[in-house]
């Protein structure tokens, strides 16, 4: 960090990805929060300048509140390391792996983490016929925050109103029944788990919207599956290479137990919104949000 009583800190955030609205409401809440603990803080709206922006404003520490494409995939985080300015959360390869869920999963398989049946396949294919036995879930295999996410039923003939957003490529995931768990890694300590209740499918609304879930920290769930939780999302966070913060999500079929317990993905830029679940994770273990905000910034450099 600089030697400078307040060090100059840009929040990114907003930026061209599907989930800009998201990123700006991260955004501006990090923003207070850093102004909070003394921080000089500049919230900065990426656009295609913005390495223009960067130099001009020089800060000392990045940041990195931008959620999906671009911001999360590697691309900011190679910027930022051709400018030499240190940035919070992970680097490039961690964040373009984590992205790609495709890739994760292979990752996690790799290491003796357990998920569930996956295929790549064309969305014009999916859109004509069943490339999995159903039910099945289809997304894209590098957006976030349940965007562009379909269940498709046994009933169904098949996902045809899949939406002409969705890339060309699409993932197509053997669908896990049973509950959404999920845990934030701070380095390397795994703070709890949190127990996901909606009253239907975990979507973007559920995730982002006041009232669309609801959070139970830590989860009432035996002992065993809190520790498998913990011990997972630790692992998953170093295979993937991840610093600084992340969140694993996982479903568990409570029925099965132990064998029940799946990973879904890891994600390297956790929501930092008031309904967000890092937050809520890291007060629940004597954070403050100002807390776990400086944490970061204080965890933040090049070469991550």
């Amino acid at each position: 960090m600089s030697s400078k009583a307040s060090p100059k800190v840009a929040v990114l955030m907003g930026g061209p990805s599907a989930e800009r609205e998201v990123s700006l409401s991260s955004g501006r809440e990090c923003a207070a929060a850093l102004r909070g603990e003394g921080y000089e803080v500049h919230a900065v709206d990426a656009g295609r300048d913005l390495a223009q922006v960067l130099c001009d404003l020089s800060p000392d520490i990045v940041f990195n509140a931008l959620h999906g494409r671009w911001g999360e995939d590697g691309c900011v985080q190679g910027l930022l390391e051709w400018l030499g300015l240190p940035y919070t959360h992970s680097g490039v390869l961690a964040s373009a792996l984590a992205m790609d869920k495709e890739r994760t999963k292979a990752v996690y398989r790799r290491h003796g983490l357990p998920v569930v049946d996956s295929v790549l396949a064309a969305r014009d294919d999916v859109r004509a016929r069943h490339v999995m036995t159903p039910p099945y879930v289809v997304k894209p295999f590098n957006e976030g925050s349940s965007v562009g996410v379909y269940l498709v039923q046994e009933a169904a003939n098949g996902p045809r109103a899949l939406d002409d957003d969705m890339p060309e490529t699409v993932m197509v995931e053997a669908f896990a029944p049973g509950r959404e768990l999920t845990t934030t890694v701070l380095g390397d300590r795994a703070l709890c788990v949190t127990d996901i209740l909606t009253d239907g499918w975990y979507d973007y609304d559920a995730k982002y919207k006041a009232g669309g879930s609801r959070h139970v920290v830590p989860a009432d769930i035996p002992d065993e599956i809190t520790a498998a939780c913990l011990d997972y999302a630790r692992r998953a966070h170093d295979a993937l290479g991840c610093r600084g913060v992340s969140r694993t999500d996982f479903r568990w079929d409570e029925a099965r137990g132990l064998d029940g317990l799946i990973l879904l993905e890891t994600n390297t830029q956790p929501g930092m919104t008031p309904t967000s679940l890092t937050p809520e994770q890291a007060a629940h273990v004597g954070m403050s949000f100002g807390d776990l905000c400086r944490w970061m910034v204080e965890d933040a450099s090049c070469h991550r």
